[in-house]
């Protein structure tokens, strides 16, 4: 049995190698930033990093990382509630439940583990899920494991999401899902009229925002800054393996009776061990580097204008969006990966992403803008960006 496996996963990879879309794994050799040693590439831009605001190399950040580690130790060898919880993780939750402007918060060691914990733990029987049909692959998989109704409501269409919440009336309890910003298109929720939707419907709102955490609002507060909504959404997760310095790490943040519930049913918290306190420092530094610094989340956001200004001067056609994430559409996935390639010969390491990522003839390359770039940096991605496309 175990040779007819090995030969079965043989010949399906071997079919991807032939169709071109065999994903590659590159090994960097030095922090991750925005210029960073690669085996067989030496120094590369990475323009493929969620590494939005450069804090994984800043030196307070790692600092802060090995004085939890000395103070600490690697982690606590067991769950929290068996062993004890550090006060690394309580000084972190705390600060992440005030930045994004609720309750309390509970920390993960990733926001995919987060909405594995949140979603399966107040979805019961009974209640009704609806989520966005363009929703993060940890929330799909987090409502998979959900014993309530689920449907999916049109992407970004809160007229869709109205008719099937007043469809399904009599259901007790019911939720609505949305990233904040959507990882594979860089747009936005329409969270003015989701929060709307949700308060006249009395249903609880649940917003992923992993990809606004640090990115969008004045100050880095996320998507609901960006609405000047903080406060108004029911529930946050987010990460704090992007922007806040990109270790790992993930939190659910809402009413103190949730994070309680949470702390006594999610299975990912009681049958996991804690974050580790080096990440949990890491993290809690890169807040406040985060809340002392705002003007970087300003450097940010005017760079992605600037370049997608770029991309459209030279002919592109970027997907329209205000985050950080800005999608070259280039047709189909072989070709995305050959761009990719193509781009890592020329020093620039970005990601091509196809099918079932994203749409059949909707692959694309997907840039990542980090405060660390410069202009000259991101000009040189348009430039071979524009020699490729007239090389094909």
């Amino acid at each position: 049995m175990k040779d007819r496996l090995v030969t079965e996963l043989s010949t399906e990879l071997e079919s991807f190698r032939q169709a071109g879309t065999m994903k590659e794994f590159h090994g960097l050799q030095s922090p991750q930033d925005a210029l960073a040693r690669m085996a067989g590439h030496g120094e590369v831009l990475i323009l493929s990093s969620n590494n939005y605001l450069g804090l994984s190399n800043h030196p307070q950040v790692v600092e802060a990382g090995i004085d939890a580690l000395r103070r600490y130790g690697a982690g606590t060898g067991s769950v929290r509630f068996i062993c004890g919880t550090f006060e690394i993780h309580g000084e972190l939750e705390h600060a992440l439940a005030e930045w994004v402007g609720v309750e309390a918060a509970l920390s993960f060691v990733s926001c995919w583990t987060a909405n594995e914990g949140l979603i399966p733990t107040i979805a019961g029987e009974g209640a009704l899920i609806l989520s966005d049909e363009l929703n993060h692959a940890s929330i799909i998989d987090a409502c998979r494991l959900v014993k309530a109704k689920r449907m999916t409501y049109r992407h970004g269409d809160a007229k869709d999401l109205r008719e099937k919440l007043r469809a399904n009336a009599g259901v007790g309890r019911k939720i609505v899902i949305t990233d904040g910003v959507f990882s594979m298109e860089g747009d936005l929720a329409p969270l003015p009229d989701l929060v709307e939707v949700c308060q006249k419907e009395e249903a609880v709102l649940v917003m992923d925002d992993s990809h606004g955490t640090g990115v969008l609002g004045k100050t880095g507060r996320g998507t609901a800054e960006h609405f000047n909504l903080l406060g108004q959404v029911d529930v946050i997760t987010s990460t704090l393996g992007k922007a806040l310095g990109g270790a790992a790490g993930g939190f659910v943040a809402g009413p103190k009776a949730l994070i309680g519930y949470l702390e006594q049913k999610s299975r990912t918290q009681l049958f996991t061990n804690a974050l580790p306190p080096t990440v949990a420092g890491s993290a809690r530094e890169a807040l406040r580097q985060l809340q002392a610094h705002p003007e970087w989340v300003c450097e940010l956001q005017e760079k992605t204008r600037w370049f997608r200004q770029e991309l459209r001067q030279a002919g592109f056609a970027p997907l329209d969006g205000e985050s950080a994430i800005v999608p070259v559409i280039v047709g189909d996935t072989a070709r995305a990966i050959r761009f990719s390639r193509e781009m890592l010969k020329r020093g620039i390491f970005v990601t091509g992403f196809g099918y079932p990522v994203v749409p059949e003839g909707k692959a694309r390359i997907r840039i990542q803008i980090s405060a660390a770039h410069t202009r000259e940096q991101l000009a040189r991605a348009v430039r071979a960006l524009a020699e490729l496309r007239a090389m094909a």
